[in-house]
């Protein structure tokens, strides 16, 4: 867990990830026959992978390998190994189940608390957990990397706000871990409680689970008086824990590619991209012993950058990602993600970070109308507001919505429980 390993040099860790990468082929292929299968149907045995660079002689696994093996036909290891399961919410179709060893939850906890060790929590430190528990990765996951940090722990779990607030206060929580939405909807209830939520003793929001564009961070920042730092996780690898920003430079998320590979791909040909270009980030387990997971698409779009960071980390770091490769909003022979549009919006101080994006489609046209919320001290020209908008979105997005709507604060409804729902598709 300690800096040394954060810091090899790329020859040394290249090495380590070979060595990684022959046993994870060989454990798979040899106690899962959806991998042998799939091996064998490309021509490769464990053999022919000797190091990291032959990583592309693999074939790919999707979201869609997972679901059809439901429940455990991904896993690895005997019933009598696994001693935990998680899944995806499944709210799209089919959950994706991911079983633990005794070995793979101590890997977690080290990730865990590697991330948060970078995000600036330390062992001193009251971390208030606001992720959900349960079948959730987050919740579980974050209480174990703050527990193996040595940190005290509040599990709040999700929900029952104006409690975590008061906790917040009363405990002096220094960090609180929860989805970027709920950090506004906390600093909201805390406003609408007479209390300031600058006046709350956190100093860092560990954020992930939803996309964050970078006005969104600096108004989580700006309203709780507090650093913003993103973590990157899924289900299929392990849960949160992945990749994380470092508090120094706060400049893309370090990828703990000791563990997970990762390599960018062009979402349509499934050619791997060179560095710096922005594509499907696609993620290759290297220590996992349940759920062994080769060239997972991840559908997230993002790009890498491998030159040192400020911090003194060597490991690759990851961009915000800008949008799912399944997201992808093509309206009128426009291609759009969300979070573009919510990039360009946000740039306006008289519009809140919330909004909603309904699709739908007349006389076999698609139409998007898009909702903005106002902020709660504006008193200005609507008209004139939503033109500028309107001309915003144009010059930098080529695209103009059918109607855009302006409404008043509070008018869109939060989450607090779960994940954020933007985009409406009516079609």
């Amino acid at each position: 867990m300690g800096r040394i390993t954060e810091q090899r040099s790329r020859e040394e860790l290249r090495e380590l990830q070979s060595e990684r990468l022959r046993t994870t082929v060989e454990h798979a292929y040899e106690n899962v026959p959806f991998y042998r299968n799939r091996l064998d149907g490309a021509g490769v045995s464990p053999g022919d992978v000797g190091s990291i660079d032959d990583l592309e002689k693999l074939p790919f696994t999707t979201k869609e390998d997972f679901r059809a093996e439901y429940p455990d036909g991904l896993f690895a290891v005997d019933d009598d190994e696994i001693l935990r399961i998680h899944a995806s919410s499944g709210t799209t179709g089919t959950p994706k189940i991911v079983g633990y060893t005794e070995g793979d939850l101590g890997l977690w906890r080290e990730v865990m608390a590697r991330s948060m060790k970078a995000a600036g929590v330390g062992s001193n430190d009251t971390v208030q957990n606001a992720y959900g528990y349960g079948l959730f990765t987050g919740g579980l996951g974050f209480h174990g990397g703050a527990e193996a940090l040595g940190a005290t722990v509040i599990p709040t779990g999700s929900g029952n706000t104006q409690r975590q607030i008061k906790l917040a206060r009363d405990l002096e929580s220094d960090a609180l871990c929860c989805t970027p939405s709920y950090a506004l909807y906390f600093a909201e209830t805390a406003e609408g409680m007479g209390i300031d939520p600058r006046d709350l003793p956190l100093s860092t929001v560990l954020y992930g689970a939803e996309p964050c564009t970078e006005p969104m961070r600096e108004e989580i920042e700006t309203r709780l008086g507090a650093t913003g730092i993103e973590n990157y996780g899924l289900s299929e690898l392990i849960g949160p824990g992945v990749a994380v920003e470092c508090r120094e430079a706060q400049d893309g998320m370090h990828i703990w590619e000791d563990h997970f590979y990762p390599e960018i791909i062009d979402p349509r040909t499934g050619e791997t991209l060179p560095e710096g270009e922005e594509g499907e980030l696609v993620l290759t387990s290297l220590s996992k012993e349940a759920v062994p997971v080769l060239r997972y698409r991840t559908g997230d779009l993002t790009t890498l950058a491998s030159e040192k960071c400020a911090c003194g980390r060597t490991m690759v770091r990851m961009d915000s990602v800008t949008g799912r490769a399944d997201d992808l909003l093509i309206v009128r022979g426009v291609n759009l993600y969300p979070s573009q549009i919510e990039a360009v919006v946000l740039e306006f101080e008289e519009v809140a970070p919330h909004y909603r994006i309904d699709l739908s489609r007349e006389d076999e046209l698609d139409r998007l109308e898009l909702t903005l919320e106002l902020t709660e001290a504006f008193d200005g020209d609507r008209e004139q507001l939503c033109g500028e908008i309107l001309e915003r979105l144009q010059n930098v997005l080529s695209f103009r919505p059918d109607a855009l709507e302006l409404v008043e604060y509070g008018t869109i409804e939060r989450t607090e429980v779960g994940k954020v729902k933007r985009v409406y598709d009516h079609r």
